[in-house]
Formats: C-alpha cells, sequence, structure tokens
C-alpha cells in the first residue's frame, strides 16, 4: 500500500517551524484578487495572495507550499496550502480507490482524526474528490481541506491546512487558492 499522507503531514509540521517576520493584519485575511499572484507551471496553474510566502523547495515531496504570514509574535502556525504530485504508475488506482486508501490512512495515521465530509465535484468535464478531516498533532488542532485529481497514472493532491481555531478566518482565502487551481491537460 502506497503513503499517501506522510508528505502532506509532514507540511503541516513544516509550517509549525516556519520563521517569518511579523505581519499584523487584524482579522481580515482575504485580500481582492488584483493583489494575487499566479503559479504557473506546465502542469497547472494556481493564484495566491501577495502576502503568502511561495516555496518551491520541494521540502517533503511538495511541488510548492504557500504560507499566510504569522499575526503575530504569539502565533506559531502558518496556514498553509500545498501541493503534492504521485506517480501512480503500474499501481491501477483510479480516483475511487485513491480516496479510499487515503480516508483508511487518515483514520490510522493522524491523531484524534475526524472525517468530516467526502464528497465527489464534477465542474464540466473535471472531476475530482473532496475531503475535509480535523486531527491532532502535538498540541495543536488542526482542520485539513484536500482535493484529489488522478489523471494520467498521477495523483494530484492539493491541501489547505490551518489550525481548527483559525479555520473560518482562512477559509475564503484557503479556498480561493483551492478552487483557483487548474490543471492543464
Amino acid at each position: 500500500m502506497i503513503k499517501l499522507l506522510t508528505s502532506i503531514w509532514i507540511v503541516s509540521i513544516l509550517a509549525c517551524t516556519q520563521t517569518n517576520t511579523k505581519q499584523e493584519s487584524g482579522n481580515d485575511y482575504s485580500q481582492t484578487n488584483s493583489d494575487w499572484r499566479t503559479l504557473e507551471q506546465s502542469t497547472y496553474s494556481v493564484q495566491y495572495p501577495s502576502t503568502w510566502e511561495l516555496n518551491q523547495s520541494r521540502q517533503m515531496g511538495t511541488t510548492f507550499v504557500l504560507f499566510s504570514p504569522l499575526e503575530s509574535d504569539k502565533d506559531t502556525f502558518k496556514e498553509n496550502v500545498n501541493l503534492l504530485i504521485q506517480d501512480l504508475r503500474g499501481q491501477n488506482i483510479d480516483l475511487n480507490r485513491y480516496t479510499e486508501i487515503s480516508e483508511a490512512q487518515i483514520k490510522s495515521m493522524v491523531a484524534n482524526s475526524s472525517l468530516i465530509e467526502s464528497k465527489r465535484i464534477k465542474n464540466g468535464d473535471d472531476e475530482y474528490h473532496k475531503l475535509m478531516y480535523s486531527g491532532d498533532q502535538g498540541s495543536l488542532q488542526l482542520l485539513f481541506e484536500q482535493y484529489y485529481w488522478v489523471i494520467n497514472d498521477k495523483a494530484f493532491v492539493l491541501t489547505y491546512t490551518s489550525e481548527k481555531a483559525k479555520f473560518a478566518d482562512y477559509r475564503e482565502t484557503g479556498e480561493q487558492i483551492l478552487n483557483s487551481f487548474k490543471l492543464k491537460r
């Protein structure tokens, strides 16, 4: 069985250890789209706020990680969006099987996990699976929103991770980033 979530879960650890200059922004974490940047790659594009940090170092197998700014000196976690692309050649895994494996791994690998939502979304010719779940990492209570695509023997896993208590504050921006993601075929 493939380990789908290990890298995704570890990315949240990176978000805890990242340091950045303090950026006070009150409670308004969203920006107008004119303040957004676009990351354009050969297989995908994604838009993100200009105040978020883009990291393409491929740490933990991610293709990119977008980190929110810290809110204050007391803030220890950067909400983030990351992309993981997995090669599934020879494994005969479709979107249904990928989702099934992922849900099982969430239950077994994420402390105090709770599956909140699991649904298939079809938007024109585009079809993906959306998972939302919560879990603990040390003293942090985190919430994850993931979109899965399985195309041409590759899995694309786009994940928004937030502290559970701040999820509502960042949800609009996190989902704008997730929904701006476009695969090029």
